[in-house]
C-alpha cells in the first residue's frame, strides 16, 4: 500500500490576477508557481499527487505533463467540493492524505515532515499547518484545547472578542486519514451564502464525532501565504529571487547590485564569475568560472565557457565558448555556437551559426545560417544574404578569410581559406582558397598565398 497520497487544490480561477491564465501556471522566477509546489512533494516521496484542475484545466495539464493524476473540477464548488473530485483516484487506499495548495511555493519539504510527524505522533484523524499572525484580520482562528488538539476553527464574524485576540489561524494545508476523510466529505453539506462545501466544515465534522484533530504551526508564515494577486506575485518573485542570488553568492559568484540581478530557478554560475546591475538570467541558462556578465546582459537557455564577457546584449539558446567577449550590443539568437576567444560587438546579430576560435564579427554585421572558420575577420556592415524569398540558404567561410566592410554574400556561397572580399563587394558565387574577390557582381581578380599557420 502506498504510504501517503497527496491532493492539490490547483481549480481555483485566481480572480485577484485579472488573466486569462490559470494562477497556478503564473511565473515565479521562470517556472510555474505550482511547480515549487510539486518539487515539494517529490522530496517527500510523492512523485504523482493528484492534482485538482478546473479553471482553463488543460493549459495546466499541458503545462505539467502526463506524470501526473488529474481529478476535474467544473464547477469550483468549494474546498470541499474539490477533494471530492479526488476520491476516485483513492479508491482502496486507507493511508494518509496531505492536502495543499497549489499556490505556495515556499512551502517546505521539512515543514510536510515536520507535519506528517506530529499527525503520527499524536494519533489524529486529521492535523491542519497554521501559523501565528501578529494580525489574525479576516482568518479563521484556530482553537486548542489543555492537550494542544484542535477544539474548534471559528470564522473571524462568528468569533467571540475573547477569541478574535487568538493569534493562530489555519493556514489551510492538511494531513488526513483518508477514511476519516472519506467519511467527513460525504457528510459536507453547502450551509452556507455561497452554496460550496468547505474542507474546514469537514474537519468540523471530525471534531463533532470525537475524532483527534491536532495541530502544528508552521516555521515561517511565508511558507503558508497563498499568492492571490499581481502584487503577491511580484513580492513572491522578489523573495525567490534573493533566495536564488543569496545561494549562488555563497558558492562564489559575485553579484554587485542582487536588487538589479534577475535570475530564473535552475541557472547555474560559476565561481568568481560576476554579475554586473541589469543581467537577467533566464531559462537553463549555465555560466562558467570567472566570467564578466552585464551590466545589461539578458541570457536565455544559454551556455556560456570560463572567462568569457557579456556586455549589454542578449544570447538566446546559444554557446559562448571561452574566454569570447560579447558585446556592447549584439544579439545572439538561437542557434549560435561560438568557439574560443571569439570577439562580437557593436551592434552584431548572428543566428543559427558556427563560429571558429578567435574569429571577430564585429561593426553592424549579419551572420545568419553559416558556418564560419576559425581566425576570420568579418569586416564592418558584413551581411549573410541567408533568405531568398521562400528558403534559407548556407554560407561557409572558411579559415583565415578576410571579409571587407559592406560585403554582401550571397547563400549559397563558400568562401575558401584564406581568401579576401574588398569592401562592398556582392559575392554570388565561390571564392576559392586564397582568392581576393571585389566588385559587385563580385568577380575573383587573383590569388594570393595562403598561410598554412591561419
Amino acid at each position: 500500500m502506498r504510504e501517503i497520497e497527496a491532493v492539490v487544490l490547483a481549480a481555483g480561477k485566481g480572480k485577484r490576477m485579472v488573466s486569462a491564465l490559470p494562477k497556478v501556471l503564473h511565473s515565479i522566477c521562470g517556472r510555474p508557481m505550482l511547480a515549487y509546489v510539486l518539487d515539494t512533494l517529490a522530496a517527500v516521496g510523492v512523485s504523482a499527487p493528484i492534482v485538482v484542475i478546473g479553471h482553463e484545466g488543460e493549459q495546466v495539464r499541458a503545462a505539467l505533463g502526463d506524470g501526473l493524476r488529474y481529478a476535474v473540477q467544473e464547477e469550483q464548488l468549494g474546498t470541499g467540493h474539490a477533494i471530492m473530485q479526488a476520491l476516485p483516484h483513492l479508491e482502496g487506499y486507507s493511508g494518509t492524505v496531505l492536502v495543499v495548495y497549489g499556490d505556495v511555493p515556499f512551502l517546505r519539504p521539512e515543514t510536510i515532515e515536520t507535519l506528517l510527524a506530529h499527525h503520527r505522533s499524536q494519533g489524529a484523524s486529521a492535523t491542519i499547518l497554521t501559523d501565528l499572525r501578529d494580525d489574525p484580520s479576516g482568518y479563521g482562528r484556530v482553537l486548542r484545547d489543555a492537550n494542544g488538539n484542535v477544539r474548534r476553527i471559528v470564522e473571524e464574524p462568528d468569533a467571540s472578542p475573547q477569541e478574535r485576540e487568538v493569534r493562530e489561524i489555519n493556514a489551510g494545508m492538511y494531513a488526513i486519514e483518508c477514511g476519516a476523510l472519506r467519511d467527513s466529505l460525504h457528510a459536507l453539506q453547502p450551509a452556507n451564502a455561497q452554496g460550496e462545501y468547505y474542507l474546514t466544515d469537514a474537519i468540523t465534522a471530525l471534531l463533532d464525532g470525537g475524532h483527534t484533530v491536532a495541530a502544528v504551526v508552521v516555521a515561517s508564515g511565508q511558507e503558508a501565504t497563498g499568492i492571490n494577486s499581481r502584487a503577491d506575485l511580484a513580492r513572491a518573485e522578489a523573495a525567490m529571487r534573493t533566495a536564488l542570488l543569496d545561494t549562488l553568492m555563497a558558492a562564489g559568484v559575485t553579484v554587485l547590485d542582487p536588487q538589479a540581478t534577475y535570475v530564473h530557478a535552475g541557472v547555474r554560475v560559476g565561481r568568481d564569475t560576476v554579475l554586473h546591475p541589469g543581467t537577467v538570467l533566464e531559462g537553463r541558462t549555465v555560466i562558467g568560472d570567472g566570467c564578466a556578465i552585464g551590466p545589461g546582459a539578458r541570457l536565455t537557455d544559454a551556455e556560456v565557457g570560463n572567462g568569457a564577457t557579456i556586455v549589454y546584449s542578449t544570447v538566446t539558446a546559444s554557446t559562448v565558448g571561452e574566454g569570447s567577449r560579447i558585446g556592447p550590443y549584439s544579439h545572439l539568437r538561437p542557434g549560435v555556437r561560438l568557439g574560443r576567444f571569439v570577439e562580437v560587438g557593436n551592434f552584431a546579430e548572428l543566428k543559427n551559426a558556427t563560429i571558429g576560435d578567435r574569429t571577430k564579427v564585429h561593426h553592424m554585421s549579419y551572420i545568419g545560417d553559416a558556418t564560419v572558420g576559425a581566425g576570420v575577420n568579418i569586416g564592418a556592415g558584413t551581411v549573410t544574404c541567408n533568405y531568398d524569398g521562400r528558403t534559407k540558404h548556407h554560407t561557409i567561410i572558411e579559415d583565415g578569410a578576410f571579409i571587407g566592410s559592406d560585403t554582401m554574400l550571397i547563400a549559397p556561397v563558400r568562401v575558401g581559406r584564406g581568401a579576401v572580399t574588398g569592401a562592398g563587394s556582392v559575392v554570388r558565387r565561390e571564392v576559392p582558397q586564397g582568392g581576393v574577390a571585389v566588385g559587385m557582381p563580385a568577380r575573383v581578380i587573383r590569388r594570393r598565398p595562403v598561410n598554412d599557420a591561419s
